[in-house]
């Protein structure tokens, strides 16, 4: 019987199935009128979803108007995109621009799909100087990038403001650029927290940053925003890193109210229009927190939070039944192709799979017996930076409901390798399955 029930299932999925031959003007058209359109992904190195969200993007700032593009990415690496496609940089190429991506994961940024993104970019904004698209990170990991760049700026435009900053974060010099161990050690109460400092100096530059709707003080409003925000990843890096040995829903629940609060902080500083803002990030962040088993751990994250604080949010998801993907063992550890399992049973990876259809879009607010079909809670899988899959259930499955998850669906059934600048021997050779040569 349950056979059955899959079967009709996917039949009814198919049927509703939009495939990616004719085009993306329908899901433009619906997504386009959005303040807010997330752009997910079910893995950290799929080439397909890189290239896809892409080319959305690339519409939704053409047709539609969209001038700011946020990623997953922390703020001082991702300025030096911002940086090249506004015409401000040094940087001769995209790749260059893209070298501040080194520590790992470097491939997710560092990666073909990026690097002909970057291009469009560069070129969009060059043509189109009425209508320029910035490029922004939004994740808070830069804890020490983001000090050199807030001293940086104040020993340019004001250096006894430099002082009072370099003694403020001169708490950290204690723990060797390590914020990790700052974050144990004060856990633990074997050193004091540098809370105090660190928002005493993001209050002064919020209190400049204010002044210019006064007046001004003569300084580069853009720079100085961007010193500002500097400051604000500073402020929740070091709750962050605190919180961490704490729990994972705190630390978690930190991150995408940093990332939030980063989109907000862009939408007010850009003039309307141009504030409409596309966000790339994983799946987990942006399918919202409610229709998952997240909200049962307490967790919430971007895709819950923007439709708290936004106007209109329109969120598209990702999914793949097996293929390849670029992934590492371990954290830190070297990027591989590997392969990726078929979608367990009981999956939507799974039922999406049975429909027969290898490359196809679902309107998840359609109404219908396709809909229906999707309304009840099914595993999803998530595949980070890391891919294990010798234990990929408890990896990298959590339950979820679809439709309340996100407004439309993506599906690519088999899939490839996201494609790093740097591709060593590791990644060149790609991983077999177990049983080769049978194939059984």
């Amino acid at each position: 019987m349950s056979s059955l029930i899959h079967e009709r299932a996917a039949d009814t999925v198919a049927a509703a199935a939009r495939p990616l031959e004719r085009g993306w003007d329908e899901l433009i058209d619906v997504a386009g009128d959005a303040e807010v359109v997330l752009i997910g992904e079910a893995s950290h190195g799929t080439h397909e979803f890189y290239a896809i969200r892409a080319e959305l993007t690339r519409r939704l700032i053409a047709e539609r108007g969209f001038g700011i593009v946020a990623l997953e990415a922390d703020w001082p690496d991702a300025l030096r995109i911002h940086r090249y496609v506004a015409g401000r940089g040094d940087d001769p190429d995209a790749r260059a621009a893209l070298a501040d991506f080194r520590r790992f994961p470097s491939w997710m940024w560092r990666n073909t799909v990026m690097v002909d993104f970057v291009e469009w970019l560069h070129g969009w904004n060059r043509d189109h100087p009425e209508a320029t698209t910035g490029i922004f990170g939004m994740d808070l990991y830069s804890l020490h990038s983001s000090i050199d760049a807030v001293l940086a700026y104040l020993d340019r435009v004001d250096p006894q403001a430099a002082a009072r900053a370099r003694a403020r974060y001169g708490c950290f010099d204690h723990f060797a650029h390590d914020p990790q161990r700052y974050g144990f050690a004060t856990m633990r109460g074997d050193a004091e927290s540098c809370e105090d400092d660190v928002v005493a100096q993001l209050i002064e530059l919020r209190r400049r940053y204010g002044a210019r709707f006064d007046g001004g003080d003569g300084l580069d409003d853009d720079e100085l925003f961007y010193a500002q925000q500097n400051a604000s990843l500073v402020a929740n890096a070091e709750r962050y890193y605190r919180e961490m040995f704490r729990g994972r829903a705190n630390s978690w629940n930190l991150r995408d109210q940093h990332m939030t609060e980063t989109l907000e902080a862009l939408s007010a500083h850009h003039r309307a229009p141009r504030n409409k803002i596309v966000v790339w990030a994983h799946n987990s962040h942006l399918g919202d927190a409610r229709a998952t088993e997240m909200s049962e751990r307490g967790e919430i994250n971007v895709g819950q939070l923007t439709r708290e604080r936004f106007g209109r949010v329109y969120g598209i998801g990702f999914s793949t039944y097996d293929g390849t993907v670029t992934a590492a063992r371990d954290w830190g550890e070297p990027a591989e192709r590997r392969r990726v399992l078929p979608g367990l049973p009981g999956s939507y990876e799974a039922l999406l799979h049975s429909t027969g259809r290898s490359r196809f879009w679902l309107d998840l607010h359609e109404r219908g017996p396709a809909l229906d079909s999707l309304r009840r809670p099914r595993l999803q899988r998530a595949i980070g930076v890391i891919y294990r899959p010798e234990t990929e259930r408890w990896s990298h499955y959590f339950e979820t409901t679809l439709p309340q998850q996100f407004d439309a669906l993506v599906h690519v059934d088999r899939t490839s390798a996201l494609e790093p600048l740097e591709r060593d021997s590791a990644w060149q050779r790609e991983e077999l399955p177990e049983t080769y040569p049978e194939g059984l």
